[in-house]
């Protein structure tokens, strides 16, 4: 009797440790994702800086820009130009 009640144990143990990794791997993955696309909103900023500064068209590097263009992507910094031009 002890063997199986080991073995029962270890197989929940085993499940429960498979839910918990499943339930925590989702928000990390949102988070790693959501840190790429700053990143990548970082790189827009720059390159739209950069060749903005030919025509007058300038945003500030920071989280909040990065993060906006980097979530909505080309319609970010449409937004982003009207928000500061026009308010």
């Amino acid at each position: 009797m002890p063997f199986l009640y080991t073995i029962v144990l270890a197989a929940v143990g085993i499940l429960l440790m498979m839910l918990l990794i499943r339930i925590v791997k989702t928000p990390i993955r949102w988070a790693f994702k959501l840190l790429i696309n700053a990143l990548m909103g970082f790189a827009a900023l720059f390159v739209l800086n950069f060749f903005g500064a030919w025509v007058g068209l300038e945003l500030g590097v920071n989280w909040i820009n990065a993060i906006v263009i980097g979530v909505l992507g080309f319609p970010g910094v449409i937004l982003l130009l009207l928000v500061k031009y026009l308010l």
